[in-house]
């Protein structure tokens, strides 16, 4: 059973957003809880942990609940500051990689599988994103994207080599790193070969990979969701004291209720009242017969705040 203050990690192995914080949990040398959550919906324990946001991973503190890699990623960097991993331009290496690099992963990975790819998974997709999941589009897309797959790689090759430098950030690896790897494990998880020619002859590259790949992912337990949500409903989500982006557009709804979504793909309206709204990060209070009351955190870049009708 796990207590209040542990790291509990709803992901699923073969999530490219999960990896990143699974590496970051082993940079920092830490324990945490696993629990897996399903691929795609139905998602019984997430969605009332979230309130409805249903996007791998989330990560849960007691009944302190983060949505989305960089708010997850930005918490553990905060309560576990040693080793130091935000390190120069992480996160706008991260934004890079999420949304620009992956969206041609994405496009190589579903166009090359073509007919492989579960119909089930296809439609659950096109709910996630409001569009259609076409992979006969990105089988044609497939080609090009590699090209701009290759040439983004190729960024972390001059950065490296141009700084004479080991990481993106300097002598240690950061989230940067991680971040930017995201995009080469998840087409090498796939797709090995293809990943191994588009990256051919980026030699710095490759042993920033091999370095970041010997990280190791901390000491992983598995729990049931079951066993998350009697640890929600058993704890009391921590006080709030960030302060308000006063220069930000939603500081005078503190107090208020809102809603919350995603700008670009599952824009799933997560309802609460506004704790916070920092420059950084938006927090919400909700209450769910399952968990009881929890604090949901989202950053501030990806998401929209406002308020309930």
């Amino acid at each position: 059973m796990s207590g209040s203050h542990d790291i509990i990690l709803h992901h699923y192995d073969a999530s490219p957003f999960s990896n990143k914080v699974r590496l970051l949990l082993g940079l920092k040398g830490l324990r945490w809880k696993s629990v897996v959550t399903p691929n795609m919906m139905p998602k019984p324990v997430l969605i009332p942990l979230t309130g409805g946001y249903r996007r791998a991973p989330v990560m849960q503190i007691g009944a302190d609940i983060y949505c989305d890699s960089q708010a997850i990623m930005a918490e553990i960097e905060r309560r576990h500051p040693e080793p130091k991993t935000d390190l120069g331009a992480s996160w706008p290496v991260n934004i890079w990689a999420d949304r620009i690099w992956f969206q041609h992963s994405v496009a190589i990975i579903f166009g090359s599988l073509g007919d492989q790819v579960d119909p089930a998974f296809i439609k659950d997709r096109e709910k996630l994103s409001g569009r259609p999941f076409d992979v006969k589009a990105m089988a044609a897309a497939a080609e090009p994207a590699k090209e701009q797959w290759r040439a983004q790689a190729g960024w972390i090759e001059s950065a490296l080599a141009s700084a004479g430098i080991d990481y993106l950030g300097g002598a240690k690896p950061g989230i940067g790193d991680l971040a930017a790897h995201m995009n080469i494990w998840f087409l090498a998880s796939v797709f090995p070969d293809m990943a191994d020619e588009l990256l051919q002859g980026f030699e710095r590259l490759h042993q920033w990979r091999e370095a970041i790949e010997t990280i190791g992912q901390g000491d992983r337990a598995e729990i049931s969701g079951a066993d998350a949500i009697q640890v929600a409903a058993g704890a009391e989500p921590a006080d709030v004291s960030l302060g308000h982006d006063e220069a930000g557009g939603a500081h005078d709804l503190i107090g208020k209720q809102v809603i919350v979504s995603a700008d670009d793909y599952g824009r799933d309206p997560i309802a609460g009242e506004l704790l916070a709204a920092t420059s950084q990060r938006i927090v919400i209070r909700r209450t769910d017969p399952a968990t009881g009351t929890v604090n949901i955190t989202f950053p501030q870049v990806g998401f929209i705040v406002r308020e309930a009708t």
